[in-house]
């Protein structure tokens, strides 16, 4: 799909993540997610991005886990989509809320049935003896949940990221790469449009 920078840059944003699924990207909906904590230690990990809501990029963790200590600290985030058979990337920056229980819940309802018993099984980056130890975790939760639907558990859930900044990268050769960024002060502020040089 071409990129219009007239359009909305969530609009772009679906569009390029759609165009990278038909071309037969692994894991297009890949995203850095840069985090870091109140004293400014950067920390940066892959997510998946879980779709729009309420002009969020939503993605879903454990709130024990680092990444949400650190949002809990200091709630601004940046992501990374980045496409290289496509020579493409998408930055985005901006702050970061919870999602309502309601829509953590609802999204949990959407996982594979091994993937909330994982969400059960797994205190997320706390050392464990060895993969036994996490695979039993798993087996005891599948005994106790067994023959019923798997409540989310209440210290799991999403986030989204509040855009306060796009920027769509495309490679070109010489290095003549374009570089599109849409900022903007408060939600209901109009974007602002600019090119930059590569």
């Amino acid at each position: 799909m071409a990129f219009d920078f007239k359009l909305d840059p969530f609009v772009n944003l679906l569009d390029q993540i759609q165009e990278a699924q038909a071309s037969g990207v692994k894991e297009p909906t890949a995203m850095s997610l840069a985090t870091s904590t109140i004293t400014g230690l950067p920390n940066v990990r892959a997510v998946l991005f879980k779709g729009l809501l309420r002009e969020g990029l939503s993605f879903y963790t454990n709130f024990d886990s680092p990444k949400a200590q650190d949002l809990s600290a200091n709630p601004v985030a940046a992501a990374l989509f980045f496409w290289a058979p496509l020579a493409r990337q998408i930055r985005v920056s901006g702050r970061v809320e919870k999602l309502t229980r309601a829509e953590s819940e609802a999204y949990f309802a959407s996982r594979a049935r091994l993937s909330q018993l994982g969400a059960w099984a797994s205190a997320q980056s706390q050392e464990i003896p060895n993969f036994e130890f996490l695979e039993q975790q798993v087996q005891k939760f599948e005994q106790k949940f067994a023959g019923q639907v798997i409540p989310c558990p209440t210290n799991w859930g999403g986030f989204h990221l509040l855009p306060s900044k796009f920027e769509f990268w495309f490679g070109r050769e010489g290095r003549l790469h374009e570089r599109h960024v849409y900022e903007r002060t408060q939600a209901a502020s109009p974007w602002a449009r600019k090119l930059l040089s590569p």
